[in-house]
């Protein structure tokens, strides 16, 4: 059974009977991180939990946006990352390759050089893993299959990785096994590893690209669209505009949260008008997950807007979780019900009903408002 974006039932995780120090046998996900420090030469690191079983909800977002972040933190803690050195030029590490053609459980052992050492891993675009180890070897003793889709890219050596992202997407496979496809050097003509965070960003940004040039043939929205989620201390707000595409995203940080940890709210915007953008976004990963969802939504109605999406970070959040949380939270957010308003003042008002920072503040930050609220010439017909 594959997730398609809900939440998946859990089978039962069953915990192996013998433990041997330095040597965990489990089921990974399958999962894989690659680091990006040292570039071109990196750490390569399978990650195993000590657990036998379905155990797909370690290091599948898709299947986490209804499950309690305590939760995920537990699977994500008990992943055991095995550390290989390679250089990404010239290793292939063939057998953990293998390992993320799979969209099921693997079952692996692997042989570590010393016992893992207990301490986790945070960063802004990745989940968190747990204990971490170098290694010494990795052995796969039982497979699925994989997804036909799959196999196709991954034996069509003649397939751009770009076209290979865009051919499995449509496909059905989900986003998270084709950023650590892209990440195993498993995609493209001229393959090799991708650290894991350029991974992610690269295939939330290659779709969704992808995407808007789809939705920029179809027409706009009739009325304006207020889409709002109440999350885990964040707050989601979208306003969809009846206009040609453009899109903003915007980030308010309260004191005593992941990154803020100063006395003030700290907001941030970026946006791109309806030929994209040339720089890489100041926001970030959560940038591109973001207009990502945003444009699934988009594509499902047939219909293009200016969108105009902001998060507001309550005090208490602090652990960094990973760009996953954003995209999987707007696309819960899309698939509820929205608001619709005749006009733009309107669907700030509503917005400033449910914001605790307040409109006045976002529209001091947001370029698109501004660039909405002044009347072109052609509305004075």
């Amino acid at each position: 059974m594959r997730c398609s974006g809900k939440t998946c039932p859990l089978l039962p995780v069953f915990r192996p009977q013998i433990k041997v120090e330095n040597e965990v046998f489990g089921s990974s996900p399958p999962s894989l991180f690659v680091g990006r420090y040292g570039y071109p030469k990196v750490r390569v690191c399978p990650a195993v939990p000590p657990v036998v079983g379905d155990t797909r909800a370690y290091d599948t977002p898709e299947m986490w946006s209804e499950m309690p972040i305590d939760r995920i933190l537990e699977y994500r803690y008990s992943m055991i990352l095995a550390q290989f050195k390679a250089d990404v030029r010239y290793d292939k590490l063939e057998t953990i390759q293998e390992m993320c053609l799979y969209d099921r459980p693997v079952d692996v052992e692997v042989n570590l050089a010393k016992p893992p050492a207990a301490r986790t891993h945070f960063d802004d675009i990745l989940p968190p893993f747990g204990a971490s180890a170098p290694a010494k070897g990795v052995k796969i003793y039982s497979t699925p299959p994989p997804p036909k889709a799959v196999e196709k890219a991954y034996y069509d050596t003649d397939m751009r990785a770009v076209e290979a992202i865009s051919y499995l997407y449509e496909k059905g496979i989900a986003v998270s096994h084709i950023q650590k496809l892209l990440s195993a050097g498993t995609l493209g003509v001229k393959r090799k590893l991708v650290p894991t965070r350029w991974a992610i960003t690269a295939v939330d940004d290659t779709l969704s690209k992808k995407i808007i040039e789809e939705i920029k043939q179809y027409e706009t929205i009739d009325k304006y669209r207020v889409f709002i989620l109440k999350e885990t201390k964040n707050l989601f707000m979208a306003i969809l505009c009846p206009f040609p595409w453009s899109y903003e995203w915007g980030e308010a940080w309260y004191p005593d949260t992941t990154w803020n940890r100063t006395r003030r709210v700290g907001v941030l915007t970026d946006s791109e008008g309806f030929f994209g953008r040339t720089s890489y976004a100041k926001l970030g990963g959560c940038y591109y997950s973001s207009r990502l969802a945003t444009s699934e939504y988009l594509r499902r109605i047939r219909r293009q807007a200016t969108a105009i999406v902001w998060r507001e970070i309550y005090p208490g959040f602090k652990v960094p979780i990973g760009v996953w949380f954003v995209r999987e939270m707007l696309r819960k957010m899309y698939s509820g019900n929205y608001y619709e308003f005749e006009t733009l003042e309107d669907a700030l008002s509503f917005v400033n009903k449910h914001s605790h920072l307040g409109v006045e503040r976002w529209i001091k930050a947001s370029n698109l408002v501004k660039a909405r609220r002044q009347r072109t010439l052609w509305e004075f017909g």
